[in-house]
């Protein structure tokens, strides 16, 4: 009987198991994600020789003029040793690791999950999948209520591929795409594009697209060309949030 088991848990059945079980579901970037890994044992002892937590996200890559999905790992934790897990030994591993501040928030079709996976020797490795709610900091809050407040909607939000020029620590960023509803620059404006890049110490740069409507014949060439978009940097801190609005909105009136 022992061998039947031995040559069942090598394919997966009657072999461990893992679930990882989170304090909570909704983080901000740069909070502290806390939680236990459970390992149960199966019918045999088995040697499982690393437990390891990946931070994975989803972007858009496009090649050959097509774009597809494709998945990306933004962090990845080591938890144990080595060690062997008994017949039907239940053992619990505590965690604790810093959701990254480039960690993509949970808005339009972005997606952040984490992945626990087990690796065993001479088996098939067992795995499980915790999605999170990613929220936004104060601080891209503000920015949010701010575009808001300015008239604009959000149309779309989407990991893309990085132009290498762009390029952090991460292949890709999230890009957020709103339109001019009402308010100043509606009329004005067919779409503003706002990427955050996290510079530490508190800080952040925000990267803002101001595409202008064609207005007659030039204008219309000049989107053709994409030569009717500006790309503005600019960095602000929780210290700038009361006149985030008059900054963005000085800042977007120079070039719409």
């Amino acid at each position: 009987m022992s061998f039947f088991n031995k040559v069942f848990a090598s394919v997966g059945i009657g072999a461990a198991t893992v679930d990882t079980k989170l304090e909570k579901d909704t983080y901000m970037p740069g909070e502290m994600i806390k939680g236990i890994v459970e390992v149960c044992g199966g019918k045999v002892e088995q040697q499982v020789d690393d437990i390891y937590l990946s931070l994975n996200t989803t972007y858009l890559r496009e090649a050959d003029d097509r774009k597809y999905s494709v998945t990306a790992c933004i962090d990845r934790f080591r938890l144990t040793t080595p060690f062997t897990i008994q017949v039907n030994e239940r053992k619990q591993i505590p965690f604790s690791f810093q959701l990254p501040e480039d960690t993509p928030v949970s808005i339009g079709r972005s997606k952040v999950w984490v992945s626990t996976g087990l690796d065993i020797k001479n088996g098939v490795d067992p795995s499980d999948k915790d999605y999170l709610k990613v929220v936004p900091n104060p601080l891209m809050t503000a920015v949010f209520n701010a575009i808001d407040n300015l008239g604009f909607r959000i149309r779309e939000a989407d990991c893309e591929e990085a132009p290498h020029r762009m390029r952090r620590r991460l292949p890709f960023f999230q890009e957020f795409e709103f339109v001019p509803a009402s308010g100043p620059f509606r009329g004005k404006l067919d779409e503003l594009e706002v990427v955050f890049f996290p510079s530490g110490n508190g800080s952040m740069d925000i990267m803002l697209q101001v595409d202008r409507r064609a207005r007659g014949l030039a204008g219309l060439f000049s989107e053709a060309l994409e030569m009717d978009e500006t790309n503005v940097r600019l960095t602000v801190t929780n210290a700038d949030i009361p006149s985030l609005q008059q900054k963005i909105e000085s800042v977007i009136h120079r070039y719409a």
